[in-house]
């Protein structure tokens, strides 16, 4: 009997028209993952926070005490969507940049457009689990402070920015927090959380097994409902502004209880 303390979960429900999660681009290729990142998970809480984007070492410091789970609602039937943007560009042409001042360009003209390509889930539901380490002793310059579970559950409710599902079209269908439970580990939270609900149509999503990813040595590595191991790249040093770094992480299959009935019979959401 397993002898660890209970741990406090925010539970996020990622639901969307169309959702990003990110993955190792190449070249003019930007594929997604089938679970979210912890760099888009950093990003995302940053943004609800009110970080700006030169703060790098508070959002080095969020993201160095994330530890989240993830769980596929549904698998759609279109699987991902590729959205493919093309753009004709001039030799005098400037773009805006990040850092709010225009950028241009050397050279001649183009003979052909810019093509890039992007993916995206499209109709997709997708549940977290997530919680935060202790904060390290230093403090944060600029008057920030270390944030809490709470903090950063407040901060999806009223965030200091419209926020998005890893890329800037894929806005939020439904309020991202759905509210705190206690698990020992990240793949016990996934099994204790209900189905999400459809809820325009007030039924669970999907029944059965549920595609999942939770952190190595945050739930079982092997053995009944574990179908692989693998090493993601989704760590962004967020001082260089480059990714570099592993996490591993375990996929697997579960089956999550079914959303409990209200006091008028109706399934909660």
């Amino acid at each position: 009997m397993s002898m660890s303390p209970a741990r406090r979960w925010l539970v996020l429900r990622l639901e969307a028209p169309l959702l990003s999660f990110g993955a190792v681009a190449i070249d003019n290729y930007g594929v997604t993952w089938d679970f979210p990142a912890l760099s888009m998970l950093t990003g995302l809480f940053a943004n609800a926070l009110g970080y700006e984007r030169i703060e790098c070492e508070a959002h080095q410091a969020l993201q160095d005490r994330i530890v989240f789970a993830s769980r596929r609602e549904d698998e759609p039937y279109h699987g991902v969507l590729t959205d493919v943007q093309n753009v004709h560009m001039q030799k005098s042409d400037k773009g805006w940049t990040t850092r709010g001042t225009p950028e241009g360009r050397d050279g001649g003209s183009y003979g052909g457009p810019h093509r890039r390509f992007r993916d995206y889930h499209p109709d997709a539901l997708v549940a977290v689990v997530l919680t935060l380490h202790l904060p390290p002793d230093h403090a944060l310059p600029a008057g920030r402070h270390h944030p809490t579970l709470d903090d950063l559950a407040a901060a999806l409710d009223r965030p200091e920015r419209p926020l998005f599902i890893g890329r800037k079209p894929c806005l939020p269908a439904w309020p991202l927090n759905a509210g705190l439970i206690e698990a020992e580990t990240a793949h016990d939270a996934l099994l204790k959380l209900p189905a999400l609900m459809d809820l325009s149509k007030r039924e669970p999503r999907k029944t059965g097994d549920l595609r999942a990813q939770w952190p190595a040595g945050d739930g079982p590595d092997q053995g009944a409902g574990v179908d692989r191991g693998l090493a993601i790249h989704d760590r962004r040093n967020w001082i260089s502004g480059l990714h570099g770094g592993t996490r591993r992480v375990i996929e697997g299959r579960l089956a999550p209880p079914a959303p409990p009935p209200t006091a008028d019979g109706e399934v909660a959401i």
